[in-house]
This record gives C-alpha cells, sequence and structure tokens, in this order.
C-alpha cells in the first residue's frame, strides 16, 4: 500500500514518468522492515504463541488425568461403599441371629426355672398337708382319748352324748 501510494504520488508528479530507483529503495526499504519484524516482534510473538500453545496443551492433558482420577476414586468410593453395605447386612444378619439364639435360650431357662419352681411348690405343698394331717390325726387322737375319759366317766343317754359330742366339737374348732 507504501509503495503503490509512493508510486501514485511519483506518477503524478512527472506526468506519466515512473521512477524505478525509488521504487526498487522502497522495495529494499520494506524487507528490511519485514526482516526486523520477524527478527523483533514476528518471532518473540510465536514464541510466546508456542509457550502459550504448550500450557494449553499441558493444561488440557492434566484435566484429561484429573478426569481419568477422578473417575477411578469414584469407582474406588463405590465398591468401598457397596462392601460397607454388604458388611453392614451382615453384622444385622448376625445380630439377629444372636438375638434369636440368647432369646430361645433365655426362654429356655425361664421355662426350667417355672417348672422347678412349680416342683418345689408343689413338695412345700405335699410336706404341709403331711403337717396338717399329722396335726389333725394328734388332735383326733386326744379329742377321742378325751371323749373316751368322758364318756368311761358317766354313763349317757343318746341326748347327752350326742350334746357331749358336739360340745367337744364346738372345743375342739375354739381351740384351732
Amino acid at each position: 500500500m507504501l509503495t503503490s501510494s509512493l508510486v501514485l504520488a511519483t506518477a503524478a508528479e512527472g506526468g506519466g514518468h515512473i521512477n524505478f530507483g525509488d521504487i526498487f529503495f522502497q522495495l529494499i526499504i520494506f524487507i528490511i522492515l519485514l526482516a526486523l519484524l520477524k527478527k523483533f516482534a514476528w518471532g518473540p510473538l510465536m514464541g510466546i504463541m508456542k509457550t502459550r500453545e504448550d500450557h494449553i496443551v499441558n493444561e488440557i492433558n492434566a484435566a484429561e488425568n484429573s478426569r481419568l482420577e477422578a473417575k477411578k476414586l469414584l469407582e474406588e468410593q463405590r465398591s468401598l461403599l457397596k462392601e460397607a453395605r454388604n458388611d453392614a447386612q451382615n453384622l444385622i444378619e448376625n445380630a439377629k441371629k444372636q438375638g434369636d439364639i440368647q432369646r430361645d435360650e433365655i426362654i429356655t431357662v425361664a421355662r426350667t426355672e417355672a417348672e422347678r419352681i412349680k416342683e418345689a411348690a408343689k413338695q412345700e405343698i405335699e410336706q404341709q398337708k403331711e403337717k396338717a394331717v399329722t396335726a389333725i390325726r394328734e388332735q383326733v387322737a386326744s379329742l377321742s382319748v378325751l371323749i373316751a375319759s368322758k364318756v368311761i366317766e358317766k354313763e349317757l343317754t343318746a341326748n347327752d352324748q350326742e350334746e357331749l359330742i358336739n360340745q367337744y366339737i364346738k372345743e375342739a374348732g375354739e381351740e384351732r
């Protein structure tokens, strides 16, 4: 663009005549300018772009590695969680089984103890019954002796005998 404006300006002054020396000089200056731009501007700019590209590639690779690592950790966590659930379920089942076993043992012990207490109560009742029968026999024997001694002392009519028996029964009941 610079060269075309210079060519036009020269052509307009000279009327139709082109100055090749100026064109050649401007072309050499333009090439030098391009070489300087390449060395001082384009090279460092390309180096910065290359560095930026490398940095972006590294970030993408790091993100991909992080994603893969996260996926791996997620799978590990899922497997650990599944294992923990299985362990918890096994613990619950074992606790239920142990509870059932202990319940059965407690029921068996309680039934055995109840049966023992029942048998002890029966024996106690039987002993008390024996004592009561023995006491009644002793009282009946003493009453019989008493009645017999009274009957021997006096001879009684049927009404007197009945009255005497009722009186002794009444006295025996009061003594108890």
